[in-house]
């Protein structure tokens, strides 16, 4: 079984993910960590000096890679990944692949996000709150079309990463 972890950007995806991993005994995988090592090369700097349709042509054949892995895995996406191509539809339609909405409110990802800025270049540039705010509304109506269609879907909002990894275990198990 593979285990696909989904949501926006301060999530907590990845840091859930690696709880969950280790809880089930299955390996973790961040796409785009993953994407990082093939490579070589920062996010940010593949954007920078490929451009995002190269970018997106990576993230998908990564997406595949994992999705048709022969082990058991817990696998955090990239924020915009269900929402690019057919990716949610492939997704959904993999045989012993499990997606999972990490879903959060926009005051806790705002707070999150706030906290975070610096280390993210697709936020870094917006100098105030009501800025971060806007940006976050906006994707998330985007994106939420892609988000609600996962398997399951877990209000995050209050809950520690522990506390989610507990209840996904029960849920899973």
């Amino acid at each position: 079984m593979k285990i696909f972890l989904i949501g926006y950007m301060g999530s907590g995806k990845s840091t859930v993910g690696k709880l969950l991993s280790e809880e089930l005994n299955h390996k973790f995988y961040d796409l785009d960590n993953e994407i990082k090592k093939e490579y070589d090369l920062a996010i940010s700097e593949i954007f920078a000096r490929k451009g995002e349709i190269f970018f997106r042509k990576a993230e998908r054949k990564m997406l595949e890679k994992l999705i048709y892995l022969n082990e058991d895995a817990v696998v955090s996406l990239g924020g915009g990944t269900p929402c690019y191509g057919d990716n949610m539809e492939l997704i959904k339609n993999a045989d012993s692949v499990r997606s999972i909405y990490l879903k959060l409110n926009i005051p806790t990802l705002l707070e999150r996000l706030q906290r975070e800025k610096t280390d993210r270049p697709m936020i870094s540039h917006l100098e105030t709150e009501e800025l971060l705010e806007e940006f976050i509304r906006k994707h998330l109506f985007e994106r939420g079309f892609y988000y609600n269609q996962s398997e399951l879907i877990l209000d995050c909002d209050d809950k520690d990463p522990s506390e989610i990894t507990r209840e996904l275990v029960r849920t899973l198990r």
